[in-house]
């Protein structure tokens, strides 16, 4: 029986209990079924491959959340080598929701920065759920400042239901250090890669989620709110989680159809959980290929672009949503470019009062 198996998966467990029954009963009774076997594995594909077909957006929620799912840490070990961590803000302390430093994708030196969850109790409370506290988002900043230095691409990959938010965080200023990431993230004028892996929730995932290209995963999910926050804010009852997954629009072909998601990286038969390996390897290629297009452009073309791609988000209007196509070919909206760049950040000037 597979460690963790999520509810709509039922159907699959069952054949494959069958499966199993029937392969010890041919071992033991030695007898040749091998034609009932295939059968039963080719009924076992189909199955899985019409329930991942037909999954509701609440259903792709828990796909998102499965325990099982590859984390930052595991992309890094299969898409990286000469991976070197960097830790802590060099203010209060090393925020462990929050991972990155430098490694090698291919030929590519790169700066990869990911939040990170755990997957028993210790390693949970070791990264407090992928939930980081606002010395994990200055660490990031950190990073991305180096990067800049160092004229190396950013890759960030985005796992958490959202920032910390405690009174910790509240007492060393999360808003302020998610706010300041965003602001510095539209400067850099290094390509800037982003990729949903799995949870995509609000300000936290906005922390490390500007970028050049914003890709997501299949059954990944980006969204201003959780759906249980949100059931409880409208309905009163988090028990409507499912109703709002699906008023949020929060699934792959959703933000793909409204432009916020520029690329739906397909996931193996089964989730992204069936098959790490196979997943790592399509994410690699996706992301190399989007890096050396963005690569092709100039500094200022490329922070233009940026600052234009998010400035066009959020426009709302009666009818039905827009496709991708028609969100790309809308006429920006009037806008000041972003700042230029000299080599300093705009943490680095003095802000006249």
């Amino acid at each position: 029986m597979p460690p963790y198996t999520l509810p709509f998966e039922k159907p699959v467990l069952d054949l494959e209990n069958k499966l199993h029954d029937l392969t010890q009963f041919s071992e033991t009774q030695k007898i040749d079924v091998s034609g009932e076997i295939e059968r039963m594995k080719k009924r076992i594909i189909d199955t899985r491959r019409k329930i991942y077909n037909e999954l509701t957006p609440w259903q792709k929620v828990q796909v998102a959340r499965h325990p099982l799912r590859p984390y930052t840490n595991d992309y890094i070990q299969l898409m990286t080598k000469d991976w070197m961590e960097i830790h802590g803000d060099r203010d209060f302390r090393d925020d462990r929701a929050i991972i990155g430093g430098f490694a090698t994708i291919d030929d590519q030196r790169v700066v990869l920065i990911g939040t990170q969850k755990g997957r028993d109790t210790k390693s949970n409370l070791e990264c407090n759920f992928g939930c980081a506290y606002p010395e994990g988002y200055r660490k990031a900043l950190r990073l991305m400042k180096l990067a800049s230095k160092f004229r190396l691409p950013i890759v960030t990959l985005v796992d958490t239901p959202g920032a910390f938010p405690g009174i910790q965080s509240e007492e060393r200023h999360i808003a302020e250090a998610i706010a300041v990431n965003l602001r510095e993230m539209f400067t850099f004028p290094v390509p800037i890669i982003v990729t949903i892996i799995g949870e995509g929730g609000s300000g936290g995932a906005l922390g490390i989620g500007v970028g050049d290209r914003v890709l997501v995963l299949e059954h990944a999910y980006y969204s201003v709110i959780s759906p249980e926050g949100c059931a409880a804010i409208l309905w009163k009852d988090r028990a409507y989680a499912d109703r709002a997954a699906e008023a949020l629009k929060l699934t792959s072909a959703d933000l793909s159809a409204m432009g916020f998601a520029d690329e739906v990286v397909p996931e193996p038969l089964g989730g992204a959980h069936s098959d790490h390996e196979a997943i790592a390897e399509t994410l690699k290629t996706v992301i190399l290929r989007n890096l050396k297009e963005v690569q092709m452009m100039s500094d200022d073309q490329r922070l233009r672009a940026r600052y234009n791609k998010f400035r066009a988000m959020g426009r709302f209007g009666e009818g039905d949503l827009p496709t991708k196509a028609a969100t790309r070919r809308a006429t920006p909206l009037p806008a000041s470019p972003p700042p230029q760049m000299s080599g300093e950040t705009l943490v680095d000037r003095e802000i006249p009062r």
